[in-house]
Formats: C-alpha cells, sequence, structure tokens
C-alpha cells in the first residue's frame, strides 16, 4: 500500500467516527422527538401551561415534532447503513429543520428545547465535516 493510499484511508476511518456519532444522535433525536410530539398531541401535563406560541398551538407543535421524528429515524437509517453523501445532506436539512422548529417550542419547554438545539448542533457538526477530498500531501 502507498503511503497517499494508507493515509487516505487513515483519514477516511477518522471521520467516519463523527458520521456514526452523528447518525447515533440522529436515533437519539428521533426518539425525543417522537416522545415529545405524542406527549404534545396528548396534551400532556409536561409542558408549561399557559405558553403563548407564536405560531399554531401545542398539538400543532406535537405533529411537526412527530414528522420531523419520522424524518429523522430515515435519516437515521441511511447515514449508519450506508453512510452515503446524500443521507447526510438530507440528515443536515432534517436537524436544521428540527433546531428551528425547536425554537418556537422554546415557550412549552424551555431548556429542553435549547438542549435539543445544542444536540442538532452537534449532530450536523458530525454529518458535515465527514467526506470530501482528503488533501493528499506529497513525500519529500
Amino acid at each position: 500500500m502507498t503511503s497517499h493510499a494508507y493515509r487516505a484511508g487513515v483519514a477516511e476511518q477518522e471521520g467516519r467516527g463523527l458520521a456514526v456519532f452523528a447518525g447515533v444522535m440522529l436515533g437519539l433525536l428521533a426518539l425525543f422527538n417522537g416522545l415529545d410530539g405524542i406527549a404534545a398531541i396528548a396534551n400532556s401535563h409536561v409542558f408549561l401551561g399557559n405558553a403563548h406560541f407564536v405560531l399554531g398551538d401545542l398539538r400543532a407543535f406535537g405533529w411537526l415534532l412527530l414528522a420531523l421524528a419520522i424524518l429523522q429515524a430515515f435519516a437515521c437509517v441511511g447515514v449508519l447503513s450506508t453512510g452515503a453523501e446524500w443521507a447526510r445532506w438530507f440528515g443536515v436539512v432534517v436537524l436544521g429543520l428540527n433546531a428551528f422548529a425547536h425554537m418556537f417550542f422554546i415557550p412549552a419547554y424551555p431548556v429542553w428545547s435549547v438542549l435539543i438545539i445544542a444536540l442538532d448542533i452537534a449532530a450536523i457538526y458530525g454529518l458535515s465535516v465527514y467526506g470530501g477530498r482528503v488533501q493528499s500531501a506529497r513525500s519529500p
């Protein structure tokens, strides 16, 4: 094996760990959003009472979170099973939408929403930095 091929293989394996991390985070966020969505649809007493939303009500956000959970589950399967570029970028889009949705969900569950936004950003980082071209270092 040439040194260039070895370095390319090592760089690919190093980045794969971040993609696996992001895929697992997608799965966890899908689970969390699914549970939050079901709780919001059922008008659970988990959320703060008398919260005022910019758009819609708590049930509308529950359906939104449930739909995002399904999309995140598909992205998780795509990232963990194939690791293909389209799956990673689909995951980035879904995580961005999830972070945006949780900004509107802050009145119902402020600390949890901010935590989910932080996890979305960490997973977006993991999906974004993996892949691309490996810079070849010329041997002297």
